[in-house]
């Protein structure tokens, strides 16, 4: 009987235990007695949004909450007035500094490699604090912000990442940390976006893809099909082998870096207001550069024309020109992804192909300089024997 009478105590412990465990921005009470008039359980990252808009002024006086985070993290919030992606969001940044204190402070984001460097948003903001819980590693930033449109639907981002020193670190690039986007509005204090299969997480796939593809094509097919035409061509067995693993490793390298380019002319449509110059203007340089390479096989003279010389200084002085421009540039491009394992990995690449390219370099002189010595030899017999038997010896060798 006393146990029976038990069950719907136990019952009632464990509803009232779930209802604190599924706990929503909503029933949250600030430690420093602050109200908000709104709030939104953000869908990832164990995160909410409280605020309260005065349509009047056009403030909203937010409180970012993160829960989970540690001492050793940053947590941001952020909102970007032009596009729904990173690049130009205006984010309020939050930490422990190498002191313990908690550190609060306003970042532009102009890169996706970005260690959120301090500086002034494209809005007034005022009142920017922090505060920490360690009973609950939970971190809150709260702040007065100037919304800066006429509309009070705003793109939002926000995010967490680990910490060196003083310094933030790039988040993760994966799972949840690519779905932290949404839509809020500050008047009616609805909520849309989120999902991972869109925005953020494709613009990221996206940049992977155009990374991989174009340092794959220009960054390595390409160098390596050079040194298929340098260095097999002094074999006399590989010819015409050679040639065709040069124009196969050249071609699909081109193939590929067009697919490269097209991702790349994609990611500047759908990123209004983001400018990445130099990768740009390098990459428009290598396209052209590229398809006058590829055109100039259909134009190639007879080796024995007399225009033949000027065609191969040409087509030298151009592929060479690519090469360097490529490596540059899937350099550029590693820096803006902000990929550090894949500078790692292509560094790597390089140095292999640079160490290869040295011993194929040593080797090929050395038989160019030994079948000429040979050639010389066997001429100066040649002429040596005419001259004997009475052949016009003299003018033979005059002629070599």
């Amino acid at each position: 009987m006393k146990t029976a009478a038990l069950l719907p105590l136990l019952l009632l412990s464990c509803l009232a235990l779930a209802s604190v465990s599924a706990q929503t921005c909503g029933t949250y009470k600030f430690s420093n007695n602050a109200i908000f008039t709104s709030c939104n359980d953000l869908p990832v990252l164990n995160s909410y949004l409280h605020w309260t808009y005065d349509d009047s002024t056009r403030k909203a006086n937010i409180a970012y909450r993160h829960t989970g985070v540690s001492t050793s993290q940053w947590v941001a919030w952020a909102i970007n007035p032009s596009a729904s992606n990173m690049i130009g969001c205006q984010a309020l940044v939050a930490y422990h500094n190498s002191t313990g204190a908690v550190t609060a402070y306003t970042s532009p984001i102009t890169s996706y490699r970005t260690t959120l460097s301090q500086g002034d948003l494209s809005f007034p903001v005022t009142g920017l604090t922090a505060s920490y819980s360690a009973s609950t590693s939970e971190m809150i930033i709260f702040a007065t912000i100037e919304l800066p449109s006429a509309t009070t639907t705003v793109n939002q981002v926000w995010q967490v990442g680990p910490m060196t020193g003083d310094t933030p670190q790039i988040h993760s690039t994966s799972g949840d940390n690519v779905k932290s986007m949404s839509t809020i509005d500050f008047l009616s204090g609805q909520s849309t976006g989120g999902s991972g299969s869109t925005g953020l997480g494709s613009r990221i796939r996206k940049r992977n893809t155009h990374g991989i593809l174009n340092a794959v094509s220009w960054g390595i097919l390409m160098p390596a099909g050079a040194m298929f035409a340098r260095y097999l061509k002094v074999s006399k067995a590989a010819d015409p082998a050679w040639f065709y693993l040069h124009i196969t490793c050249q071609t699909s390298a081109y193939i590929v870096g067009v697919a490269g380019w097209a991702t790349g002319l994609k990611l500047g449509s759908d990123s209004v207001g983001v400018e990445h110059g130099l990768h740009r203007s390098i990459g428009i340089a290598l396209f052209c550069l590229g398809t006058l390479q590829v055109f100039a096989l259909l134009l190639r003279p007879k080796k024995d024309h007399k225009i033949r010389i000027y065609w191969n200084v040409y087509h030298h002085a151009t592929g060479y020109a690519v090469i360097a421009l490529s490596i540059a540039n899937v350099y550029e491009g590693f820096e803006i992804l902000g990929q550090d394992g894949w500078k790692r990995v292509y560094t790597g690449i390089i140095i292999a192909l640079g160490a290869v390219a040295v011993v194929l370099e040593i080797f090929t002189w050395i038989v160019v300089l030994k079948r000429n010595k040979s050639e010389v030899s066997d001429k100066h017999q040649h002429g040596s024997s005419n001259g004997v038997n009475g052949n016009g010896g003299g003018y033979s060798a005059a002629r070599v």
